[in-house]
C-alpha cells in the first residue's frame, strides 16, 4: 500500500510549485492511475514520493518511507522514462549486470525475459531496441527484484494498441497476485479502461479521488464520430435541428473532415445527412473525454463501441431550400467548435438536460461499483441522464448558505516534513557487478586489441634502430613518448570503469548519477588493476614472441634483473589504471580520466624532477632489508626483491609522480563523496 501525504514541490522562482499538497493512497491488490494533462504534476509527485526531488511530503512504502528500507529495490520497482542502458550492451547482459547490483541469483534474468516477453531478443544490443521492445526491458527492470509496489511515468506512452493492452495486462496480473500498482498517464480512457481507482491532478493539486466506475460516468462522454466531406454543413444542420426539437446537443469541429457530436446517436446523425443529400463516410460510437473538472457535464458511461457506418445519402447538394437553411443559419457557426460563434444550445436546453458539473468535483463511489470492464454496451444511444450530476461531490464541502453564525478560523496545520535526496545505494555485489559490466560490452575488448597493435608495431621500429634498451624494447616505450601504450590502455580502461557509469546510469538511473561508495570503488580498482595487469602481461608477451620471429632470440632474450623489472611494469601499469579510476569518478567523464593520467608525466613529472634537482646528502640504499628485519616473521624467498623492485619504481619521478597523483585523486574523490552526504 502506498500513502503519499502532503506532496508539496519547491517553488520554481516566480511560479507557484508544480505539485501543491497532494494527498492519496494507493491499496495492495489494485491498479491506481494517476490521470493530468501536461504539465499537470504526476512525473513530479511520482519523484516527490521515490525522494528523487527535494520538497515537502512524506511517502509510505507498506509504512515505511523509501529511505527507511534496508533494500528498495526489493520492495518498490520503478519505471521513469527510458533504460538508459549502453547501446552496445545485449538484453540478457543487462539484466543479469542489474541482477548483481540488486543482489538476487542470475538466473532471475531469465525468469523475467520470459515473463516479458523479451526471450527471442535476449542477444539484441539496447541501441536497436523499437519503443516498445524498450517498454518491456524497463517494466522487466522494475520486475527485476521481484518488488511488492510497482511505480510507473507513463508506461503506455508510445505504444500502439497491442503493446498498451498488453503492458495493462502484466500490471494487473501483478496487482492480482497483492501487488501494488501506480502509474500516470494523460489519457482518460486508459486510466478508465485500466485502473481500479483514478486520482485527478490539475495544475499540481488534486481535483478528484474516485473509482474507475465513477470517474467514467463523470469524466467520460459518449459521442459519435462523424466523418464527411461537408463537415461543417452537417454540423449547422445539426445544431439547427436540436434547437427546433428542444433538444440539447454539442457539436464540435474536430481536425480534417471530422466532428464530434456529443448528445446524439449515429440513427438520428444519419437520418439528418440522408435528408439533406450529405455524404457520410464514418459515423461511429465513442467514448470521448469531457475535458477539465471545471466545465464538464456528467454523462452515463457508454462502453465502446467500434460499429463504423458506412451510411451514406445518394445525390449531390441539391435544392435551394438546403442552401437557404444552411446561410440562415450559418451565422450562428458550429456549437461548441471554439467557444466564440453563437450561443451553445446547452444554454437553450430544458431543465431536463443535464447540468454542467462543478469545479474541482469529485465522486466517491462505493467499493462495489463495477468497472469500465464490466459495464455492458449500451445501444448507440448517447442521451444525457441527470442522476449522473448527482454523484458529483466537491471535494470542499461548502458551508450552507442559511448559516450565519461566524466561522472559527482553522489552526493552521504544521507543515509536512522536507524531502531530502538521498545518494543512492551501491550495488548489494559491486564485484560481480563490475566484472559483468566491464565484461558486457566490447569496449575492453577493442582497447585491448588496439594496444596490442601499436605495441607491436613500436617494438619492431625500436628493434630495428638498435639503440633502445632491452625493457623499454619489451615495453613497447620510446624515449619520445611520456607513456608506454599499454599503461595509457590501461588508464583508458580505468576512465571508463566511472566514465561510462555517468553516461549510462544503469546503478541510479533517476538521480542521473553514480554511488559514491566504498564498496564500488574497490571493486572498480580491483577489476581496473587486474585488467591492467592481464593488459601488461599480454603486452610482453606478444612483443616478446614477434621479436623472436622477426630479429631472432638474442633480441627476444630476457633481462637479468627481469623480476623488479616485472614489479616496476606492474605498478607502472596498475598506477595508471588506478588514476584513470579516480579521475573518472571524481571529473565524472572518461576524457578527463584519460587527461589525468596523460597529464601525469607531461606536468607532474617535471615538477617532481625540478623538486628533487638539488644535491642528495643521504639515500635509501638498504631500505628493503632493513623492512625485512621490522618483519615479525621470516620473508619468503624473493620478495624483497620484488619490494626492492616496487621503491626503485617510486623512487624514479614517473613513479613518485603517479603516487603523487594517485594521493590527490584519492582525497578529491572521497571529499566529494563526504560532501554530497553533507549536503
Amino acid at each position: 500500500m502506498i500513502q503519499a501525504i502532503g506532496l508539496t514541490s519547491n517553488p520554481r522562482q516566480e511560479l507557484p510549485p508544480a505539485v501543491d499538497d497532494v494527498s492519496f493512497e494507493a491499496r495492495t491488490g489494485r491498479v491506481t492511475a494517476l490521470l493530468g494533462a501536461q504539465g499537470a504534476g504526476k512525473t513530479t509527485a511520482l519523484r516527490l514520493m521515490l525522494e528523487l526531488q527535494q520538497g515537502r511530503g512524506v511517502t509510505y512504502f507498506r509504512g515505511r518511507p523509501l529511505h527507511r528500507i534496508t533494500h528498495p529495490s526489493r520492495e518498490v520497482g520503478v519505471l521513469l522514462g527510458e533504460v538508459p542502458g549502453h547501446p552496445g550492451r545485449t538484453v540478457r547482459g543487462q539484466l543479469r549486470m542489474l541482477c548483481a547490483a540488486a543482489g538476487v541469483p542470475v538466473q532471475r534474468a531469465d525468469d523475467v525475459l520470459e515473463v516479458v516477453g523479451l526471450v527471442s531478443l535476449r542477444d539484441q544490443r539496447l541501441g536497436t531496441l523499437s519503443r516498445g521492445m524498450d517498454r518491456r526491458l524497463g517494466l522487466g527492470c522494475a520486475l527485476l527484484a521481484d518488488p511488492h509496489t510497482l511505480v510507473l511515468d507513463g508506461p503506455a506512452e508510445g505504444l500502439s494498441a497491442r503493446e498498451g493492452g498488453w503492458l495493462h495486462g502484466i500490471l494487473r496480473a501483478h496487482a492480482a497476485q497483492g501487488g501494488t500498482v501506480l502509474f500516470s498517464t494523460a489519457d482518460p480512457k486508459e486510466a478508465a479502461r485500466t485502473a481500479d481507482r483514478v486520482v485527478t491532478l490539475e495544475a499540481g493539486r488534486l481535483v478528484a479521488d474516485q473509482e474507475a466506475g465513477d470517474f467514467a460516468r463523470t469524466r467520460l462522454r459518449p459521442r459519435v464520430a462523424v466523418r464527411s466531406p461537408h463537415a461543417a454543413r452537417l454540423g449547422v444542420l445539426l445544431s439547427k435541428e436540436a434547437r427546433a426539437g428542444r433538444r440539447s446537443i454539442e457539436v464540435v469541429k474536430e481536425e480534417g473532415n471530422r466532428l464530434s457530436v456529443y448528445g446524439s446517436n449515429c440513427a438520428d446523425i444519419g437520418e439528418t445527412a440522408f435528408r439533406h443529400g450529405i455524404l457520410v463516410h464514418q459515423l461511429a460510437d465513442e467514448i470521448g473525454d469531457a475535458g477539465p473538472y471545471d466545465a464538464s457535464p456528467a454523462a452515463e458511461l457508454a462502453s465502446e463501441v467500434t460499429s463504423e457506418t458506412g451510411a451514406g445519402a445518394a445525390g449531390a447538394e441539391t435544392g435551394a431550400a438546403a442552401d437557404a437553411d444552411m446561410s440562415q443559419s450559418s451565422p450562428q457557426g458550429l456549437e461548441g467548435s471554439s467557444g466564440e460563434e453563437g450561443p451553445a444550445p446547452a444554454a437553450e436546453a430544458l431543465p431536463d438536460a443535464v447540468p454542467s458539473a462543478p469545479a474541482s468535483s469529485s465522486s466517491q463511489a462505493p467499493a462495489s461499483s463495477p468497472s469500465p470492464a464490466s459495464t455492458p454496451s449500451p445501444c448507440p444511444a448517447a442521451a444525457s441522464s441527470p442522476s449522473a450530476a448527482e454523484n458529483l461531490v466537491p471535494l470542499a464541502t461548502a458551508a450552507p448558505a442559511t448559516s450565519s453564525a461566524p466561522r472559527a478560523p482553522a489552526s493552521p496545520s504544521p507543515l509536512p516534513p522536507p524531502v531530502s535526496i538521498r545518494p543512492a545505494r551501491s550495488p548489494l555485489r559491486p564485484l560481480r557487478y563490475e566484472l559483468r559490466r566491464a565484461t558486457g560490452i566490447g569496449t575492453g575488448y577493442l582497447t585491448t586489441a588496439a594496444v596490442l597493435a601499436v605495441s607491436a608495431v613500436l617494438c619492431v621500429f625500436l628493434a630495428r634502430s638498435g639503440h633502445t634498451p632491452q625493457p623499454r624494447l619489451l615495453a613497447a616505450w620510446p624515449q619520445e613518448l611520456p607513456l608506454p601504450p599499454a599503461a595509457l590502455g590501461a588508464g583508458l580502461l580505468g576512465a571508463l570503469a566511472f566514465g561510462e557509469e555517468f553516461r549510462h546510469p544503469a546503478l541510479a538511473v533517476d538521480r542521473g548519477t553514480v554511488p559514491r561508495r566504498l564498496g564500488l570503488l574497490c571493486a572498480k580498482l580491483a577489476v581496473a588493476a587486474a585488467t591492467a595487469l592481464l593488459l601488461g602481461l599480454l603486452v610482453l608477451a606478444s612483443d616478446a614472441a614477434l621479436l623472436h620471429l622477426v630479429y631472432g632470440e638474442e633480441v627476444a632474450k630476457v633481462p637479468a634483473d627481469w623480476l623488479s623489472l616485472s614489479a616496476s611494469w606492474i605498478v607502472l601499469v596498475a598506477a595508471c589504471a588506478w588514476a584513470g579510476v579516480l579521475a573518472g569518478g571524481v571529473f565524472r567523464s572518461t576524457t578527463a580520466g584519460l587527461a589525468a593520467v596523460l597529464a601525469v608525466p607531461i606536468v607532474v613529472v617535471p615538477l617532481v624532477q625540478k623538486a628533487l634537482e638539488g644535491p642528495s646528502v643521504r639515500s635509501a640504499a638498504g631500505l628493503p632489508g632493513r623492512l625485512r628485519d621490522l618483519a615479525l616473521v621470516q620473508w619468503p624467498f624473493g620478495v624483497e626483491r620484488y619490494l626492492a623492485g616496487g621503491v626503485r619504481m617510486v623512487a624514479q619521478p614517473v613513479g613518485s609522480a603517479l603516487m603523487l597523483s594517485l594521493t590527490a585523486l584519492l582525497c578529491a574523490y572521497l571529499l566529494t563523496g563526504m560532501r554530497g552526504r553533507a549536503r
